[in-house]
C-alpha cells in the first residue's frame, strides 16, 4: 500500500466521533460536535469544529442514511452543538502537516460530498438549511453554501467568512468562491471584499449581501430555522411511509494486491502500475416490481454494486496513489443488465429506485473526476450493457475485442435507456453527448442502435470505442498502450484528462472542480502557501508569512 495506515470510508452512526444524527417526521437535525482528540491523522486538534477527512467520511455516511434508511425526511438541517461556533472550517494545522496528495484529496472529496447535498436537493427532495448558531468560517460556510437555505444568528458576533486568502494565503478549496457568485450571485465586488477579509460579514448585512438568507436574533432563531425547513418540506414529494433500507457494512475483502467485494473486483498490478477494476453482472432471479426491489432492499442488484463500486474508487484514489492507470473490464450476462435497466427505468419515480439512480449517478460521477487514466477493455465474456457500458464511456480510450474466427465468443455493447440521460455527468450532459458533442446525427445513430447487442465493428463504426483490434494483436497491442501510458508524466496525464473529459458544457460544479485541479494544485505548491514562511506553515505559531511578490 501506498500510504499506512488505509484510510477506511465505511463507517456507521454508532462509531461517529463528530456528527450527530435526530429524526423529527420530516425534518432531519446533523449537528456538528467536533472530537477535537480525533482527528483521523496524529499531529493536530480539531479545535472549534474544525474538520478533517474523517469528519467528512462521517458527514457524508449520515448524507447516505438519510437518503436510504430515513426515506421520510424530506428537510436536513445542519447546526453546530458547541456554543458560539458553527464550524472554523478545514483544520489549518492537519493542512500544514499533509502531503500535496492528501490535501488534493481532502478537497476532492469534501467537494464531492457538498455536490452530494446539492444533487439529492436537486433529484431527490431533500433540502437543506444551514442553521448558523455561531462563527463560520472557511470550509464551514463552505458547507452552509451547499445548502439551499442559509440562517445566520444576528448575536452581534456570528459572521460567516472565506479568510483563506489573507490568513493562508491559498483559496477556499471546496467551491466557496464560484458558490458566493453562481449560486448565491454575490455582487463581484462585494465578493471581493468578502473574500480579503479575515473578520467577515455579520448580520443584516450579511443578508443585505446575498451571503446569508436570514439573521433573525437568538430569540427567533430556533423558531425561523424550523419555519424555513417546514416550509422547504413541504415542496418535496419524499414518501412518508416508505420502508427503510439499512445500509448494512459492505462484504468486503482486502488482500495485498485487491480488493474483493460480491459485484466489484480490483486487481492490482503494482509493477506495471495498473488496477483492473472488474464489475460482475446480475446473477440469478432480479425483482421487477416495487414489492419485490424493498424486500431486496440493500441487496438489490444496482445498490449493492454501486455501493461497492464507490468504496473501491475511494479505497483506490486516496490509498494507492502510484497506481495511475485503471482498467475497466465487466463480466457476465449483457441480458441481466439490461434487465435491471428496464426495471430501473419503470420505476423511476419510486422513490428507492430514484435513490439507486442517484447512487449510480454519483458513483460514475466520481470516476469521471478521479485523476487517473481510465481504459476500458471489452473482451469475450463481458457484458458492457446499459448501465455498466457508462463504464466505457467514462473512459478515456475504450478498446474492444474482434473474434472473427470465434463469433460465438465475440464480446458484444448494447446500449439502453439508461445512457441516454439517466446517468449524466456533472456537467448535466449524458456520456454519449458529451462523447458526440450533442451533435443530431451521430446522437441519432445511437439511439437507433439502443438494444442491439454491437460487435467491435458496429461499436467503432458508430464511435462508441477507441478501435476494435483483432484477437491477433490484443494482447500486444493493450501491452504497448499501458507501457505508454506509465511512462508519461502523471502530472501532464491529470491535466490532459481533466481537459478531455469535461468539454464543452460547463456549470457550477465543473467550474469548481477545475478551479481546484488548476488553482488549488498550483497554490497549494507555492512557497507563499507552503514554503517555510508560507502563510500556511506560520499560521498560530506567532510568525509573519513573508511573500514572494512577482505576480506570476
Amino acid at each position: 500500500m501506498s500510504q499506512t495506515p488505509i484510510v477506511e470510508y465505511q463507517t456507521h452512526p454508532s462509531r461517529y466521533r463528530h456528527v450527530k444524527l435526530s429524526f423529527d417526521g420530516a425534518i432531519a437535525t446533523l449537528s456538528l460536535n467536533i472530537d477535537e482528540d480525533a482527528g483521523i491523522r496524529p499531529g493536530y486538534k480539531l479545535k472549534l469544529n474544525s474538520y478533517d477527512l474523517g469528519v467528512d467520511i462521517e458527514l457524508h455516511d449520515a448524507l447516505q442514511r438519510i437518503r436510504f434508511e430515513h426515506p421520510e425526511v424530506r428537510t436536513v438541517v445542519l447546526t453546530s452543538l458547541k456554543d458560539r461556533v458553527f464550524c472554523s472550517g478545514a483544520n489549518i494545522f492537519m493542512l500544514g502537516l499533509s502531503s500535496h496528495a492528501w490535501k488534493v484529496n481532502f478537497c476532492k472529496f469534501t467537494n464531492e460530498t457538498r455536490n452530494g447535498m446539492e444533487d439529492a436537493s436537486r433529484y431527490s427532495g431533500i433540502k437543506f438549511v444551514a442553521a448558523l448558531n455561531g462563527a463560520c468560517a472557511g470550509g464551514g460556510y463552505e458547507l452552509a453554501l451547499a445548502c439551499d437555505d442559509i440562517v445566520l444568528v444576528d448575536d452581534r458576533s456570528s459572521a460567516v467568512s472565506l479568510p483563506e486568502v489573507p490568513l493562508l494565503g491559498v483559496l477556499p478549496g471546496t467551491g466557496g468562491l464560484t458558490r458566493v457568485t453562481d449560486k448565491r450571485h454575490v455582487r463581484h465586488d462585494l465578493a471581493d471584499l468578502f473574500c480579503t477579509s479575515v473578520e467577515g460579514v455579520r448580520g443584516q448585512k450579511a443578508v443585505d449581501w446575498r451571503l446569508v438568507d436570514a439573521a433573525p436574533k437568538p430569540s427567533q432563531f430556533q423558531q425561523v430555522v424550523r419555519e424555513r425547513a417546514e416550509k422547504l418540506a413541504a415542496q418535496s414529494d419524499r414518501p412518508t411511509d416508505g420502508k427503510p433500507v439499512e445500509l448494512t457494512p459492505l462484504n468486503r475483502q482486502i488482500d495485498a494486491d485487491a480488493l474483493r467485494y460480491t459485484h466489484v473486483t480490483v486487481t492490482i498490478d503494482r509493477s506495471k502500475r495498473h488496477a483492473t477494476f472488474t464489475v460482475k453482472a446480475p446473477t440469478g432471479a432480479q425483482p421487477t416490481d416495487v414489492a419485490g426491489i424493498e424486500a431486496a432492499g440493500v441487496n438489490w442488484y444496482p445498490l449493492a454494486m454501486a455501493r461497492e463500486l464507490d468504496d473501491a474508487i475511494l479505497h483506490m484514489r486516496t490509498n494507492e496513489l502510484d497506481v495511475g492507470t485503471w482498467l475497466l473490464k465487466t463480466q457476465g450476462d449483457a441480458a441481466a443488465v439490461l434487465a435491471v435497466d428496464a426495471t430501473l427505468a419503470a420505476h423511476q419515480n419510486h422513490w428507492l429506485v430514484r435513490e439507486t439512480i442517484g447512487m449510480l449517478r454519483r458513483t460514475l460521477a466520481r470516476l469521471d473526476v478521479s485523476s487517473r487514466s481510465l481504459f476500458a477493455l471489452v473482451e469475450s465474456g463481458s457484458c458492457f450493457a446499459g448501465t455498466l457500458a457508462e463504464l466505457a464511456f467514462c473512459a478515456d480510450r475504450a478498446y474492444m475485442q474482434v473474434l472473427p474466427d470465434t463469433p460465438e465468443q465475440e464480446p458484444t455493447l448494447t446500449l439502453s435507456e439508461m445512457n441516454l440521460g439517466y446517468l449524466p455527468m456533472v456537467t448535466g450532459q449524458s456520456r454519449l453527448a458529451r462523447r458526440f458533442y450533442e451533435e443530431a446525427a451521430p446522437m441519432e445513430a445511437v439511439r437507433g442502435a439502443i438494444g442491439q447487442a454491437l460487435n467491435g465493428d458496429a461499436a467503432a463504426k458508430l464511435g462508441l470505442v477507441t478501435a476494435a483490434l483483432d484477437d491477433i494483436d490484443w494482447a500486444d497491442e493493450i501491452r504497448l498502450v499501458l507501457e505508454e501510458r506509465a511512462a508519461m508524466s502523471p502530472d501532464a496525464l491529470t491535466g490532459l484528462e481533466a481537459n478531455l473529459r469535461f468539454c464543452q458544457q460547463e456549470n457550477m460544479v465543473t467550474r469548481i472542480f477545475g478551479r481546484l485541479t488548476a488553482w488549488q494544485n498550483w497554490i497549494f505548491n507555492r512557497p507563499n502557501a507552503v514554503g517555510d514562511k508560507g502563510a500556511l506553515k506560520v499560521y498560530g505559531k506567532g510568525d509573519k508569512a513573508t511573500f514572494d511578490f512577482n505576480r506570476v
